[in-house]
Formats: structure tokens, C-alpha cells, sequence
């Protein structure tokens, strides 16, 4: 079956669920208020396109292709990044919530999370080198064997990473932030003189 390709196109307020997206590419497309829920967009490629108000929640990404992609004000929940099409993946979060997704051995380096809930979320063998979280939530977020070398967390909360099984060095964090990385040594921090 022969694949479409379509550019420059805006959906806006399409149920993909009862009228399926057309396996593609999409190139310099707009969604708007799209819902994706629980569909596929295996297979499927994506280049320079926003996503904007969508729901893409529990979508299947199998072989999925996100390049240079925008996720603004974006429902997310439990998506398998790491089933996605590694070649050139690139996309930035802002104002999602990614709770219970997975980033399992994907390599993003630089890539931009703002305002993002990241709950539950797998990092584990992640290269995040150079990656901003600009004021995310990381509540029992996984992170183990990650690349965080020169990632900025300064204004993030909530995370638990280990200096010990993580790659850390250059690594922006706040003095609020500290308890996050030496909750291993069960010791207490008071910030109190």
C-alpha cells in the first residue's frame, strides 16, 4: 500500500479515532485540538509539524517518525518513545503532561521540556546531554544508567537521580534540588541556620 504525503496541511478538532489520520508523511503540518488517543501512529512520519491541544494518549509509536517536532498543551499519557523511529527524532514539550511514558535508550539530546509533568516516566539509558526542563515534575520518575551531562534542572522538582549510576557531570541543579541527588545516602538536609 502506497504512502501519502502532505504538507502545509492544518487539522484542527479531528477525532482520529472514528476517522483514522492517512498513513503518511506529514511535513510542516498543524494539529490542533486533535484527539489520538488509544489509535496507531505506527508507521507514520512526522517533520517539522505542532501538535497543539491534541490528545495523543496510550497511541501506539511503533516505528513512528517525530522530526523536529512541537508539542504545545499537549495529554501524552503512557507513550512508548522508545518504540519510535530513532533516525533524526527530535521534538520539544511544552505545557504536557507525559506521565507514565517511556524514553527507554532514546537518544534526545538538546531537547526542550517546559512546564512539563513528567510523572512516572522512564529515562533509564537516556542520552539527555544539553536538555532543558524548564519547571517539570519528575514524582517517581526513573532514572538510571542516563545521560544527564550539561542537562539544566534548575527549576525542575521532584526528581531522584543517582550520581552513582548516572552520568551527571556539567549538570545544572538548584540548591533545592539537592535531596534529589543524595536521597540514596538517607541522610536529612536543613536548609534552616
Amino acid at each position: 500500500m502506497e504512502q501519502v504525503y502532505i504538507e502545509e496541511k492544518t487539522f484542527e478538532k479531528v477525532d482520529f479515532n472514528s476517522k483514522p489520520l492517512i498513513k503518511g508523511e506529514y511535513e510542516n503540518c498543524r494539529f490542533f485540538n486533535c484527539d489520538f488517543s488509544n489509535g496507531s501512529l505506527s508507521g507514520y512520519k512526522f517533520i517539522d509539524c505542532e501538535f497543539s491541544e491534541c490528545n495523543l494518549s496510550m497511541a501506539q509509536l511503533e516505528g513512528t517518525a517525530f522530526r523536529d517536532i512541537v508539542f504545545m498543551d499537549c495529554k501524552m499519557l503512557g507513550l512508548r518513545f522508545d518504540s519510535c523511529n530513532e533516525f533524526g527524532l527530535a521534538f520539544s514539550f511544552e505545557n504536557c503532561s507525559l506521565n507514565h511514558s517511556s524514553f527507554f535508550k532514546t537518544k534526545i539530546q538538546k531537547t526542550s521540556f517546559v512546564n512539563t509533568q513528567l510523572q512516572d516516566t522512564d529515562f533509564t539509558e537516556c542520552d539527555l546531554t544539553s536538555s532543558k526542563f524548564d519547571n517539570c515534575d519528575f514524582t517517581r520518575a526513573t532514572f538510571d544508567n542516563t545521560i544527564i551531562e550539561k542537562a539544566d534542572f534548575r527549576t525542575s522538582i521532584n526528581y531522584t537521580i543517582d550520581p552513582e549510576i548516572n552520568r551527571i557531570k556539567k549538570a545544572k541543579f538548584s540548591i533545592h534540588g539537592l535531596a534529589g541527588l543524595l536521597s540514596r545516602y538517607d541522610i536529612k538536609i536543613d536548609n534552616t541556620l
